[in-house]
Order: structure tokens, then sequence, then C-alpha cells
């Protein structure tokens, strides 16, 4: 797919003016348009508020946990009300640690049109665009540290006793947003069998084929709030 035909529309929050150029040039320069760029929590809310009244939001927002005043969860709290106030609007949130309750609440809102990946992502240029457009475009794209952290907390639980330690692993790898393609090239195995082990996943979670496409985000859902 060409860049033109995957072009987003991106609000940047992020209070290092350095960082928050930074993403700007990485997007704009693989044809992407950032539409406003701004320093804390309220001002987030308030563009996006304002670019969706006069009916022109932007496809995704990309935005610091950690904002000011206080450096502490004005990120993800903006995030969260972005969520409930504009759901068409997906968010993919950066964060310098793994904050498990963050990811937790944010992958627990939405089943779409969610990210959280650590910093260090971005400078894997490729990989944080593509997750960037992936997120707009309704998808997830979770940081493998984040995947790692959430599975390993949750494998205590009931709904993953039944999975083996192979499609935990491939469950591991859809939360991070590849396709069955990629899956079968990162574990080295047929694109047959990375099939069957998401079958067997969605059919050990409960998750019929009437939950459609979304049935890869409702399998990493289900864990989480189980």
């Amino acid at each position: 797919m060409s860049v033109v035909e995957d072009r987003v529309r991106v609000v940047i929050a992020e209070d290092s003016v350095l960082l928050r150029e930074g993403l700007t040039r990485l997007l704009t320069d693989r044809g992407h348009e950032v539409v406003a760029g701004v320093g804390d929590g309220e001002a987030l809310v308030k563009t996006v508020a304002e670019l969706a009244a006069a009916g022109a939001p932007p496809d995704v927002v990309v935005a610091d946990v950690r904002m000011p005043p206080t450096h502490t969860d004005e990120g993800v709290r903006a995030a969260l009300r972005l969520r409930r106030d504009h759901p068409g609007v997906a968010v993919l949130v950066l964060s310098q640690y793994v904050e498990e309750q963050y990811a937790t609440e944010l992958l627990a809102g939405s089943s779409r049109g969610i990210g959280y990946l650590l910093k260090d992502r971005v400078a894997e240029v490729r990989e944080f665009v593509d997750a960037v457009v992936r997120v707009a475009r309704g998808g997830t794209a979770l940081d493998p540290e984040v995947v790692a952290q959430l599975l390993g907390r949750s494998r205590k639980q009931d709904v993953l006793a039944h999975l083996t330690p192979r499609e935990r692993e491939v469950l591991g790898l859809m939360a991070e947003g590849r396709t069955n393609a990629a899956i079968a090239r990162q574990l080295v195995v047929s694109d047959g069998a990375v099939e069957k082990h998401v079958s067997n996943i969605f059919q050990k979670l409960g998750l019929t084929p009437s939950d459609g496409d979304h049935r890869r985000v409702l399998a990493v859902l289900t864990y989480l709030n189980s």
C-alpha cells in the first residue's frame, strides 16, 4: 500500500519540544499530516475537541503518558477522556517505562484503535510509523515489553489456564499487532500452523466467528479483563 493511501492525520502531545518536533518530522517525512502539537493534557483535550467541532478530527493522537503540570498521569488521563468523548479518534500512548495500570486501563476501555509503546521504540522508525498507521486504522500496537509484563501477570488467571505455551506466545505477538504472516516469520513456522494456533486461542477464550474481525483484539482484552 502506498504512503498516500495510508496517510493519517495526527495530533502529538509531548511536553519535550525536541521530541515533539522529532516525532513530527518522522511522520511528515513519510507523508502523514501532523495537524497539531501540544505540551500538556488539557491542551490535548481542547485541541481535539476544537478539531472535532470543525468537522476535522484527527485520525490518531500520539501522547506521552506523563505531562505537565505534575508529570504523573496527565497524558493517560487525557487519553482516557478522548476515548470516552471522541471514540472515533485512535490513541497511541508513549511511556518511558512499562506502567501496567495505565496500559490495562487504556486497553480495557476499548477494543479498537489503541496502542502503548515505550519511547525507545521510536528509534525503530519504520516500526513506529507503522504502529501509528495501524492504530489510526483501528488496530492495536502494544510494545513487546508491555505484552510480556501483562501476560506474565495474567498467567495465573483461569482464562489462560487452557492455553499452551505456544498459544500464549502467539497471543503475545497478536497483542503487539502482528499479522499471522508476521507471527509465522517470528516463530519460524508455517502460516497454517499460526492459523491453527489462533483458531485454538479463539475457541479456548470463547470468541466465536460472530465477533468478526475484532476477535484478535478481544482475545487480548479477555485476559486483561479477567
